[in-house]
């Protein structure tokens, strides 16, 4: 395994751990010493992704990745956090077992995951995903983000309980 800081060319393994997806090694450089973590993943059966145009190519990870970084530009968001939601929407795609699926299944799923996680990285891909034509789609999105929101923070139990007081 290559060192990402010197580009040397061994490491050593100092910690494994298996994840729901694979195996987390924590290596350190023999050359410059530096940590770093890579993780190994069983390669299942690939599937077509079939884009808006017909076109058919073979899923890639990685580009899914990207797209998500990119939504995520400038965002509390960490890789560990990104690549978790891409785990979790790749085994979503998996368990369908098809050979096939259609580019907008994978988009909305995207947006669903990341909804969840950061409310600005969703209407950043949305926008993108969903070709917002003018401002006033924007604005229709975002404000049913906030209604979204105001509905699931009314359904909480207050943090601090309000005191009754007695009348004299």
């Amino acid at each position: 395994m290559r060192c990402p800081y010197c580009d040397y060319q061994d490491s050593k393994v100092i910690d494994s751990r298996s994840t729901s997806t694979g195996i987390r090694r924590r290596r350190q450089c023999l050359h410059c010493s530096s940590r770093f973590t890579t993780y190994e993943q069983v390669h299942s059966d690939t599937f077509l992704v079939v884009k808006k145009d017909g076109r058919r190519e073979e899923f890639n990870r990685d580009k899914l990745i990207a797209g998500i970084r990119k939504a995520c530009i400038k965002r509390p968001v960490d890789s560990e956090s990104i690549e978790h939601l891409t785990d979790q929407i790749e085994e979503e795609l998996h368990q369908q077992n098809k050979v096939e699926v259609v580019s907008q299944v994978i988009g909305e799923m995207v947006m669903e995951h990341l909804r969840l996680l950061d409310r600005v990285a969703y209407i950043r891909f949305a926008s993108v995903y969903r070709e917002f034509a003018d401002v006033e789609t924007f604005r229709e999105e975002v404000d049913a983000l906030i209604q979204e929101h105001e509905k699931t923070t009314s359904l909480q139990l207050p943090m601090i309980p309000e005191v009754k007081q007695k009348q004299a």
